[in-house]
């Protein structure tokens, strides 16, 4: 089997007061004129790059889905805003819905429509993005994201109760810089963010990204997963949730720091909506149950 086409490609995004010329990176797996719409991929942190989300390559292989990948502005390959940290008027929805839409119209995506999944922080995004009814849009994946971010606080607070004494103790430790406090953290996501052990590289890509530059990460979430300080700390997408008009999938896994509490707020706000939960995974089902899940977006988009 020949091997589909692949590009990459740089569109000039002059974010709102960044105050310097910028720019977004993507790559396209897949021919765009293609019969089946294109699938984007709005990847997680804020921060952690497009590479941990490769296994949606198989959507292209077995339903000719093309993918687009892309890096946000502040990580990986894009434009990076070090000089904005702590700005939360300047990280915001409202500059990543602009680069996503300046992208849609680079790739001129429009006319025959495209996709969205969106895991983590990319299915907040995806889902306010959704909300503001974008030209184009058919439908829509939110991958183990929180509806509610004080739920979502809610949820991991359950999970740390669960961990052994002396794990919860030094997650309670203020030194979020500590040797103590990383390998407890550690402990955290090998059970409810990535189980595979060990990770694979593009996993282990993410967590680089966020170390090479975590300026938005730390703006918009906080120090880590289990501390929730930045401005998305008091966040409920699910009360507009309403507004999305397009069929929407989401999924979330057994383990996940996503649990249910945080989760099920997306399926009674969304009008046309169909939630899968993933038995043997945690955070990551797209590395951890690869089969189903893709088995299971696959069948959504192409329905």
């Amino acid at each position: 089997m020949a091997k589909p086409p692949v590009f990459e490609g740089e569109v000039a995004f002059e974010a709102p007061n960044g105050g310097k010329p910028g720019s977004t990176w993507y790559k396209v797996h897949g021919n765009l004129d293609s019969s089946m719409p294109a699938l984007i991929a709005l990847h997680g942190g804020p921060g952690a790059g497009h590479e941990y989300l490769s296994p949606l390559t198989t959507l292209h292989e077995r339903y000719g889905i093309p993918i687009v990948f892309y890096d946000q502005v502040g990580c990986g390959r894009s434009t990076h805003y070090r000089e904005k940290s702590g700005d939360t008027s300047f990280w915001t929805f409202d500059l990543f819905t602009q680069e996503l839409d300046n992208l849609v119209d680079h790739l001129k995506l429009r006319k025959d429509g495209f996709f969205v999944l969106g895991q983590s922080w990319g299915g907040m995004l995806g889902a306010i993005y959704a909300t503001r009814h974008p030209e184009g849009l058919r439908k829509l994946i939110i991958a183990s994201s929180p509806a509610s971010v004080p739920l979502y606080v809610v949820g991991n607070d359950k999970l740390r109760s669960e961990l052994p004494n002396d794990v919860k103790e030094a997650l309670e430790r203020s030194d979020h810089e500590s040797s103590e406090y990383k390998e407890a953290s550690e402990l955290f996501y090998k059970k409810h963010v990535c189980r595979l052990d060990p990770r694979s590289a593009d996993v282990e890509a993410a967590f680089k990204n966020l170390h090479d530059d975590d300026t938005a990460y730390l703006t918009m979430q906080g120090p880590s997963e289990l501390v929730i300080t930045g401005s998305l700390k008091d966040w409920e997408g699910w009360k507009v949730a309403h507004d999305i008009q397009v069929d929407t999938l989401v999924l979330n896994g057994k383990y996940d720091e996503m649990t249910d509490i945080c989760v099920e707020p997306w399926v009674k706000a969304i009008p046309r909506v169909k939630w899968i939960k993933f038995e043997n995974s945690s955070h990551m089902a797209h590395w951890e149950e690869p089969e189903r899940f893709i088995e299971a977006c696959g069948g959504f988009l192409s329905a």
